[in-house]
């Protein structure tokens, strides 16, 4: 049993604050979005730290779970800041309420072959960041990151 499973046998469905890695992996002006089959949107690499993790491990753990790549280097992993607050509020299609405080990553070189490895998406897909999926399309908590990425990405244009 996970222990976010373990947590929610004690607490049922109320929020959670709970730690969590997101990961952007830009490959030539694309951006890697992963489309999740719990609510069937598009969202970034990333979940859930486990105790005892750094967030570096969480991240490359989390890039492998659901992408079969790593980061080519340590050096291939950026610490792009944290996002939380009341915009990171989610509600799961079962009913489970979080507010994610997500270590923001950069992921500048990847090693492996693009491939699904895990049940919790359907697809994978490099898309354009000028031409990413509608607001309504993508998973909430993940919003904030993105336009905070579109944002700097803008800025240093």
């Amino acid at each position: 049993m996970s222990y976010l499973s373990e947590l929610r046998a004690e607490v049922g469905s109320r929020p959670l604050l709970l730690s969590a890695v997101a990961l952007l992996v830009v490959n030539e002006g694309k951006l890697l979005l992963q489309k999740r089959t719990d609510n069937n949107l598009w969202g970034l690499p990333g979940g859930y730290m486990e105790p005892g993790e750094t967030p570096e491990q969480s991240a490359a753990r989390e890039l492998f779970e659901e992408t079969s790549l790593r980061p080519a280097s340590p050096d291939d992993l950026v610490l792009l800041g944290v996002v939380a607050g009341e915009e990171s509020f989610y509600r799961y299609p079962n009913g489970d309420e979080v507010y994610i405080v997500s270590i923001v990553y950069l992921v500048k070189r990847t090693t492996g072959s693009l491939e699904i490895r895990d049940d919790e998406g359907s697809a994978l897909a490099y898309m354009p960041l000028g031409d990413l999926p509608d607001t309504t399309l993508m998973m909430p908590p993940n919003l904030p990151i993105l336009a905070r990425f579109l944002d700097t990405l803008r800025q240093s244009a």
